[in-house]
Parts: C-alpha cells; sequence; structure tokens
C-alpha cells in the first residue's frame, strides 16, 4: 500500500540514510519495511540557527500487514497517499473554423499554446521579440552599452519577463495545475528538485534553455510561431473577437485569442481601451531595489552553518507597515544581481535576476510600498501606468539620461545625507549606477514608506539597515497597474473569445500562476471548440 507521511525533522546536515532510520521509527517498523520511499517535499526550517532542520514530506510503500499495524497506531502525519488527479477538459463541438491565437509567449502564453497542442488544435503564437538566443544578445548590448531594442529587453521576448529572473516557482495557489506546470518544466531540462523543494527556483540560465526546449516541442506539435509580431489590432463580430492584426499589417482569422501580453505592453493596454474593452485600476507597489553582502545574509539566516554547501545561498521575505501602507520585500534574489528592465525609451526600470548557482557576491531584494488607485487621483483606467512611467522617467533623468540608474547608500538614505559614494557594497545593476539622491525620483510617501521599511526590516534582520547597503530606483513594476476584468467563463467581460491571462491582465503573480492562468484559458476554449483538421 502506497502511504504518504509528512513532518519528519533531522538536522539540514544529516545523511539522507538518516530519513529512512526516523521514518521506520515513527512507524515502528524495520527499515526492510519499507520500500520505495521517495522524498516528495523538502524544507528548511532555520527559525533556531543553532538547530537548523530539514523538514521532509515522502511517500513509500508497507505491505497491507505492515499498513493496518501503522494505522492503528493513529499517527496524525501519516495517510493514505492522496490520488493525483487527472484533469482532461470536455471537448467541445463548435468547428474550429480558424486557429487560436496566443498573443504572447511568456508563461502564460507558452502553457496556453501546450495545452491546446497536445490535444490537437491549431494554434498561432504571436511575440513581439525576438527567440531567446538573440534576445539574450539585445539584453547584453543594453547591460553593456546603453543601447535599448525596445521590442528585445529584460521584458520582451521569448520566455517573457520571468526568463531573466531566478527563475523562481514558489506559488500560494492550490491549483492541482501547479504541479502539471513543474511537472512540464522538468520534462523540458529543469532541475528535478524544483518537484521537491519548497522554494523551488530554476535560475536564469537553466530557464533559458527550457523556454527554447518547451518552444521547439510547441512547433514539432505543429504551433506556428511567429516572433517580431506585435498584435497592433483585433477584428471583432457581433461581440466576438474574429481576428487579430500583427505589425498593422496582417490579419489573422481566430477562433478565440489568448491574451498573454505581461505588464509592459502598455501599447497593448492603451489599444484595449481604446476598442471599448473594460480595465479596471488595481493596487500594486513600488520602490527600489536594495543589495547587501549575500555573506551577511548567509549569517542573518543561518548563523554559524552559513557557507554550509546544503544551505546555499539565504533568502529573506521581509513586511512591515507605512502609515495605513503596506512596506514588504519582493523577489529576493539570492547571490543575483540587479537588472536593467527598461522596454520604453527614457525610462529606468530595476528588476533582479539569479542564476542557477546563486553564486554572485550580492543579494538583492525589491522593498516596496503599496500603492492604490486613490494615490494617483485619476478617473483614468490607465492611470496606474501613468504613474509607472512618471516614476520611471524621473529616475532616467536622474541617472544622467543615458540609462544609468540612481543609487545611494542606506545610510546615506536613512540620514538624508547628499551621495557622494558607494561604499564596501558595489552595486551590481548595468550599464552604470550613479550616486544619487533617490528621493528626488519619487512621491514622499513611497520615499518615506521605504524608510519606514528598512528601519522595521532591521529588527528582524540585525543590520539590515548597514550604512554601504546600496539602493537602486526605481523598482515600479512588481505587479500590474491594472486588470483586464473578464467574466466567471475568462473572458473579457465587453469580447467573447478573448481571454486575457496571466500578469500582465491582472491575474497572476508569478512564473507558474500565470502558467495556470494560461492553462486554464486553454481548457475554456477546448470545452467550446472541436479541433480543426487538417
Amino acid at each position: 500500500m502506497r502511504l504518504a507521511a509528512t513532518n519528519l525533522s533531522l538536522p539540514f546536515n544529516a545523511d539522507e540514510s538518516a530519513l529512512m532510520m526516523l521514518l521506520a521509527s515513527e512507524l515502528r517498523v524495520k527499515q526492510e519495511d519499507i520500500q520505495s520511499l521517495r522524498i516528495t517535499r523538502h524544507s528548511l526550517d532555520a527559525r533556531d540557527k543553532a538547530d537548523i532542520r530539514s523538514i521532509y514530506s515522502v511517500s513509500f510503500e508497507l505491505s497491507t500487514e505492515n499498513a493496518k499495524r501503522v494505522a492503528l497506531l493513529g499517527l496524525k502525519n501519516v495517510g493514505k497517499l492522496p490520488e493525483r488527479s487527472e484533469r482532461e477538459p470536455e471537448q467541445g463541438t463548435v468547428p474550429q473554423d480558424a486557429p487560436a491565437v496566443v498573443v504572447g509567449l511568456g508563461p502564460a502564453g507558452l502553457f496556453a499554446a501546450h495545452e491546446l497542442a497536445k490535444r490537437g488544435y491549431k494554434v498561432i503564437v504571436i511575440e513581439r521579440g525576438k527567440p531567446i538566443a538573440e534576445r539574450k544578445a539585445d539584453v547584453e548590448t543594453f547591460f553593456s552599452q546603453g543601447l535599448l531594442n525596445t521590442n528585445s529587453n529584460v521584458m520582451f521576448g521569448e520566455g517573457g519577463a520571468g526568463t531573466f529572473s531566478d527563475g523562481k516557482l514558489t506559488t500560494r495557489i492550490k491549483d492541482p495545475r501547479a504541479e502539471d506546470v513543474i511537472d512540464t518544466l522538468v520534462k523540458f531540462g529543469a532541475d528535478g528538485n524544483i518537484a521537491v523543494e519548497a522554494k523551488p527556483h530554476i535560475g536564469t540560465d537553466v530557464l533559458s534553455h527550457v523556454v527554447a526546449d518547451m518552444r521547439n516541442a510547441l512547433q514539432s506539435m505543429g504551433v506556428e510561431i511567429r516572433f517580431n509580431s506585435c498584435m497592433t489590432d483585433f477584428g471583432t463580430r457581433d461581440g466576438r473577437i474574429v481576428s487579430v492584426t500583427v505589425n498593422g499589417k496582417e490579419k489573422l482569422p481566430c477562433c478565440a485569442a489568448v491574451l498573454a501580453i505581461g505588464q509592459a505592453a502598455r501599447d497593448t493596454y492603451r489599444l484595449l481601451v481604446s476598442k471599448g474593452i473594460e480595465l479596471v485600476p488595481k493596487p500594486f507597489a513600488v520602490g527600489v531595489r536594495i543589495e547587501h553582502p549575500q555573506d551577511f545574509i548567509n549569517r542573518s539566516q543561518f548563523g554559524r552553518f552559513a557557507g554550509h554547501p546544503r544551505l546555499g545561498a539565504a533568502e529573506y521575505r521581509l513586511t512591515g507597515k507605512s502609515g495605513s501602507r503596506g512596506v514588504y520585500t519582493l523577489c529576493m534574489c539570492p547571490g543575483g544581481v540587479v537588472v536593467a528592465s527598461s522596454s520604453a525609451e527614457n525610462q529606468v526600470v530595476t528588476n533582479g535576476m539569479s542564476y542557477h548557482s546563486r553564486s554572485e557576491r550580492n543579494a538583492n531584494s525589491a522593498v516596496i510600498v503599496q500603492v492604490n488607485p486613490s494615490d494617483f487621483a485619476s478617473a483614468d483606467p490607465l492611470s496606474g501606468i501613468i504613474f509607472q512611467e512618471k516614476l520611471e522617467n524621473a529616475a532616467f533623468r536622474l541617472g544622467g539620461g543615458d540609462y544609468s540608474a540612481p543609487a545611494m547608500r542606506v545610510g546615506d538614505f536613512l540620514n538624508r545625507k547628499k551621495p557622494e559614494h558607494f561604499g564596501s557594497v558595489a552595486p551590481t545593476y548595468r550599464p552604470n549606477a550613479v550616486p544619487r539622491d533617490i528621493r528626488k525620483c519619487m512621491p514622499p510617501a513611497i520615499s518615506n514608506g521605504i524608510e519606514d521599511g528598512i528601519r522595521t526590516f532591521a529588527r528582524q534582520i540585525h543590520n539590515f539597515d548597514m550604512y554601504d547597503a546600496v539602493l537602486t530606483a526605481i523598482e515600479s513594476r512588481s505587479s500590474s497597474p491594472v486588470r483586464i476584468a473578464r467574466d466567471e467563463n475568462g473572458e473579457a467581460t465587453r469580447l467573447k473569445g478573448l481571454y486575457p491571462v496571466g500578469e500582465g491582465a491582472g491575474y497572476a503573480g508569478g512564473i507558474v500562476s500565470a502558467a495556470v492562468d494560461g492553462m486554464r484559458a486553454a481548457e475554456r476554449i477546448i470545452s467550446r471548440f472541436k479541433p480543426m483538421r487538417g
């Protein structure tokens, strides 16, 4: 009989053979009675830095007789292994008279296309950016020379913005599709550990290969993928979308369209508003990236065990308040770098990125302050985007107008001193970071919120407010500032057949949740249409 056990606690540096001994002891059986032991989840408990623990969930086989004996013990952490439900959406009856068009090749678009293709549906994917190899070259040119390609950068191109991140796969959603996402990523080259670790990540360097392999698989399944192809208009008939216009010229007939545009596609948001699609401003958060030495973060989280190869680079997640506003860290990148994430001219935007090894000298994270539609003082559905653009333009000007980012030491920021140089922590942002008073590119509510947050976080991690830690502005794209309204069937409220999905639509917050949202849209298309043949 297949059983599962949870909350098995061992010293973090214990050999995995100790796990078998612990399980046998809890079950009161011999080790040889336990068959096919498999770790299903692993996490670290570092609350007691003198006794850091590994916490395991496992599955295993017992004979029927032994399973009955174990059941009599009444162990709360042992039970039958839950069966994984197989989802197979019922196919619709409406003939697919034109391809389904997927707009955007980030996680939501990739997984929407994958769900449709593996069930035989005709799919065309359009992506305004370039394939990953060409995209990486454009990104490096921007980092090294400050030459921005507005359609091929950290935000736009194959894989979406998540490709140039830590590749975090942590998600709070409970949707069973999340397991399918992880399995698919492993199938296309991600480390199998992501299926086990409580805080999995792939790393930018590995994720780019996973994305390329998944695209190759889609093409082998008959999916047509068009790069350098931007949706510039769409056609409707009787309240349904019937075509998508590419690059202002070619009309692609479609039975439905999955809108997986990502949150940087501001021209597309403006197109949607002009066409009468309902968009609603939503809360989001803005702030800066903060950098500390990774060794410092390791010591703060792991104490004397810092640097142990089994622990790797330490992470943190911190929350606080500034008046009525939430302040928190987001997208923490252990052993990573701060990246230039501009996607439009004359704007400076920052984000964070880690490679699989997480071996760079600094740790970085967003320190961001909540903003609400009431802060924008406008009824314009795009008021949050306008707010972002003002901040990004201000950061560009403050940095000198060449995509250098304004940055300063935490100590100078907290003491309101004019920044003149950096200290022991060197900023990692490229093309360049220059010492500037970052308060000058953001409203007082934001800068004061950052100050309150850092002082609060210093009570949670001692010396988080170290003088030489670096703040780099501006982190403005923590999440979409707008939501594309959709109905109970996932369609845009004012246009049937248009399925807004992912982060850009305001319904996801990370790679996994975006991918799951794309899968849901695909299933809804499947439930309406039967695949076209030939």
